[in-house]
């Protein structure tokens, strides 16, 4: 029986330019950093005590590049929790995050849309219950 969801893999187009997002932009922390050859590195970022990471994955292909910022078909994919949105959202902004609309309160809590630098959509989202999440979910 699985225990946990370990990681993700993220698509990107560059290894350092994505470190730089998460680590400085998103405030994630860099977990490993490993060349395994001359094009490709195990690079895996996580927020601060996450179980669960992205695998930075440079895309090495034609059919790998089309796919960079669309590995959610255009929705929002991604959900970044936050235990102050208000803080958050102002430090993101400061920091360039392009946000669709300003924060909207919902059932399920506060949320705003924002892309990354690939063009992959996430929600950051304080939920009005962060146990049980409970209410009409994104």
């Amino acid at each position: 029986m699985p225990r946990r969801l370990a990681a993700l893999s993220l698509v990107v187009d560059d290894y350092d330019r994505a470190i730089a997002f998460f680590t400085q932009t998103l405030g994630f922390e860099l977990r490993e950093d490993t060349r395994l050859s001359e094009t490709k590195r195990w690079v895996r970022v996580a927020p601060p005590g996450a179980e669960t990471e992205f695998l930075l994955a440079r895309a090495a292909t034609p059919s790998q590049v089309a796919v960079i910022g669309q590995q959610g078909g255009g929705r929002v994919w991604l959900f970044l929790e936050t235990e102050d949105f208000a803080a958050d959202f102002a430090r993101l902004s400061t920091a360039g995050v392009p946000f669709e609309s300003p924060p909207r309160n919902e059932p399920y809590g506060t949320v705003a849309v924002f892309a990354d630098p690939w063009g992959n959509r996430w929600d950051l989202i304080q939920y009005a219950d962060p146990e049980g999440r409970s209410g009409t979910q994104p």
